[in-house]
């Protein structure tokens, strides 16, 4: 089962603001914790909104893109680790043991499991799926 734990923004993250040496050497010393343990596919810190961008989609189909920065921090994502555990208790576990992301403020880290094509009924756009994930799958050999 894959897992992403994602930490939100906060005003300092979504400012620019870097982390501190003991927040890096904390979150370093989890990261290792995570591949040793064989379940770390991928982490990264995000740059604030103010870099990035939404496409917005209307119900009639139309598109629009929005340059950030976007001003609900609470909803913005300023990281991100992705686990591969084998059950959701291990994955609570693991995300427990992360170091606060904003220390001295209240946060938290949101974990959401990811589908898995075995979660969806076999059909003709599943098996394109599948056939894409193969052909990724070679490409990193």
């Amino acid at each position: 089962m894959r897992y992403m734990m994602i930490v939100k923004a906060s005003k300092d993250s979504e400012a620019g603001k870097m982390p501190g040496e003991e927040l890096i050497a904390a979150m370093g010393a989890y990261n290792e914790q995570l591949a040793k343990a064989g379940i770390l596919l991928d982490a990264a810190g995000l740059q604030g909104s103010s870099k990035g961008f939404r496409v917005k989609y209307s119900a009639d189909g139309k598109k629009a893109v929005v340059d950030g920065p976007f001003t609900e921090s609470k909803e913005l994502i300023a990281g991100y680790w992705i686990i591969q555990v084998k059950s959701h208790e291990e994955a609570l576990e693991w995300a427990k043991r992360a170091p606060s992301p904003h220390p001295g403020h209240e946060t938290d880290i949101e974990v959401r499991r990811f589908f898995e094509i075995e979660d969806f009924a076999p059909s003709e756009g599943l098996n394109k799926h599948i056939e894409l994930s193969k052909e990724m799958q070679k490409q990193k050999k």
